[in-house]
């Protein structure tokens, strides 16, 4: 009878540990915990600091941030597509709105699509060729005054 009420309370800390790792999944946290750091320079100056997984192959880039149910204000995902070409990026299970930079070999934001819908299957294109993607809570380039030509510093576009 002992041992059955030690089994039994294993499973129950066994299942809370599990339920946490599922939690943490669903939200991409702040401040490093291995995410790179990535620096936006705005015109006037002002620089702001976000901390990104980086999608560097096909399968992450395919999934992104889709199933996140939040993420951290100062977190994101820099989308790497190795060459520079047009992009087209979709909403498909994502379930929190977000701000897309679309940015150049340089480090230049050329454009921005701000507040995408969740879970749309609408293209939201590039506009001109860029060799990677931004994606943040969705109202923070607007809130921090981040607009397209401003230059983002992160060794991707240090090559």
């Amino acid at each position: 009878m002992l041992i059955i009420r030690r089994l039994i309370i294993l499973n129950f800390v066994l299942a809370l540990f599990a339920t946490a790792g599922c939690a943490q999944n669903e939200r991409i946290g702040a401040t490093g915990g291995g995410r790179d750091r990535l620096v936006i320079e705005t015109a006037s100056g002002d620089e702001h600091q976000f901390y990104v997984e980086l999608a560097d192959d096909p399968e992450e880039r395919r999934t992104g941030l889709m199933y996140r149910t939040e993420m951290a204000e100062d977190a994101g995902m820099l989308f790497d597509f190795e060459t520079v070409q047009p992009i087209s990026m979709w909403m498909k299970n994502t379930l929190i709105p977000l701000d897309m930079a679309f940015i150049d070999e340089e480090g230049v934001i050329r454009r921005i699509a701000p507040m995408t819908t969740p879970k749309s299957l609408v293209s939201v294109s590039s506009g001109t060729p860029v060799l990677s993607v931004l994606e943040v809570n969705g109202g923070t380039f607007e809130k921090l005054g981040i607009k397209a030509g401003d230059r983002v510093r992160h060794p991707l576009f240090n090559k």
